[in-house]
């Protein structure tokens, strides 16, 4: 029987992996991660760093996967290529191969969702039930693997998605926030809004995501088979408030006001067919045109409660591992 408090997190080395690693560690989860890379004194069966056990392999190997999950009860499936490079091509087979391990041993997969699988016509508010229609290329791949998770969780394996919004946070640099709004590893001297004046949007701090994740984890066993779950996360009311924080934030850390403008998406048009990310930050800019919030009854009748850390101070420890300004005060995550 796989032991009820290993883990293998696929992704540590990314923004929401590696937040899910350290929490779970921190947690008393005895965690392994798969690392593709070699690390010094590799005897290819692993070594022991920051507290976990990495495997040097390869998401996209199906042994190299099992072979890690071995004795594992939960599989943190938060792997993605960067800057969705090759994205369309290499997602639905690492998927698989977490599938194909979870349902092999019983295990858990605890996958972050995304709002890419709704269309407009499940907005303004979205609910766990809200209808999947979704108008594009990455979308209709959300679908499809919430497709396959959900077919896993009547083959042996459990599933627990949790879906927020616009991911932020201190390591996450493939991101709205960490290149479009700011530039990761640079001042802030000015901000780039891509929201619609009056419009607004959904946005969620990793470390939030992480812990609600965490939390979810724990009562595992009194969930359905397959279990989704929407965060509500910070609600930007009218598209400013982001931004807004932004600006506050490195003016009382640096004494500069940074100017706030708005995304010049008809540049982005013009460069996308050359810069690969910024032709798929724009196929979601339907996103960003209407209003579109999450749901979180059914997480809070779970929890009780979200957990949520005030918006500047998240902003603050984002900018600040993001390289963008000097180390704050403290970044305590706040529950309500």
């Amino acid at each position: 029987m796989p032991g009820k408090d290993k883990v293998l997190v696929l992704g540590a080395t990314g923004g929401i992996g590696g937040e899910m690693a350290r929490q779970l560690r921190d947690s008393g989860w005895d965690v392994r991660a798969l690392q593709r890379r070699a690390m010094p004194s590799d005897d290819g069966r692993g070594g022991l760093r920051d507290g976990m056990t990495w495997f040097r392999g390869d998401a996209m190997n199906r042994d190299d996967v099992m072979a890690a999950a071995r004795d594992c009860s939960v599989i943190v499936h938060a792997v993605n290529p960067p800057a969705y490079h090759r994205w369309s091509q290499l997602v639905l087979p690492m998927l698989d191969n977490s599938i194909a391990t979870a349902c092999a041993l019983g295990a858990t997969i605890v996958f972050p969702g995304t709002i890419y699988n709704f269309g407009p016509d499940a907005f303004p508010l979205l609910s766990e039930q809200s209808p999947q229609h979704p108008g594009t290329r990455k979308g209709a791949i959300r679908v499809e693997m919430e497709r396959r998770l959900l077919a896993a969780s009547s083959n042996g394996a459990r599933v627990i998605i949790v879906r927020p919004g616009d991911f932020f946070g201190p390591q996450v640099r493939s991101s709205w926030f960490s290149q479009g709004l700011i530039k990761q590893g640079k001042p802030v001297r000015a901000i780039s809004n891509p929201s619609t004046p009056g419009v607004g949007h959904q946005w969620a701090y990793v470390p939030d995501v992480a812990r609600t994740m965490v939390e979810l984890l724990a009562r595992r066993e009194s969930l359905a088979s397959f279990a989704s779950f929407h965060m509500a996360g910070h609600w930007d009311a009218d598209g400013t408030q982001i931004a807004a924080s932004i600006q506050r934030v490195v003016a009382r850390r640096t004494g500069r006001k940074p100017r706030i403008s708005s995304i010049p998406w008809w540049l982005m048009t013009l460069a996308s067919p050359f810069v690969e990310m910024l032709r798929e930050m724009r196929e979601m800019r339907y996103l960003w045109l209407e209003p579109v919030r999450m749901d979180n009854a059914r997480l809070l009748s779970v929890l009780g409660r979200e957990p949520h850390t005030p918006l500047d101070q998240a902003v603050e420890t984002s900018l600040f591992g993001l390289g963008c300004i000097a180390e704050p005060a403290g970044s305590v995550t706040a529950l309500v």
